[in-house]
């Protein structure tokens, strides 16, 4: 998460100037704004995909019953 905390730093940076350069001075309220949004969803982006894959690695997916197969196969006959 320290990786992608120093990533989102530089994207909302990244961002912020060049809403800057295209747009010109703007209230503070965008700035704040584009910079919560930014930064709250690649956060919780990096941490929803560290879930993902502490599951793969765990087998926890691999634990779950499918239920649905036996359903299809039902259909199907």
């Amino acid at each position: 998460m320290r990786w992608m905390g120093l990533f989102t730093a530089c994207v909302v940076v990244t961002c912020l100037v060049y809403l800057h350069e295209v747009v010109g001075d703007v209230p503070i309220h965008l700035y704040i704004a584009s910079t919560l949004g930014i930064s709250v969803t690649m956060m919780l982006m990096g941490a929803l995909m560290g879930l993902v894959f502490l599951s793969s690695g765990t087998g926890h997916d691999e634990a779950v019953d499918n239920g649905l197969e036996q359903h299809v196969d039902d259909w199907w006959k």
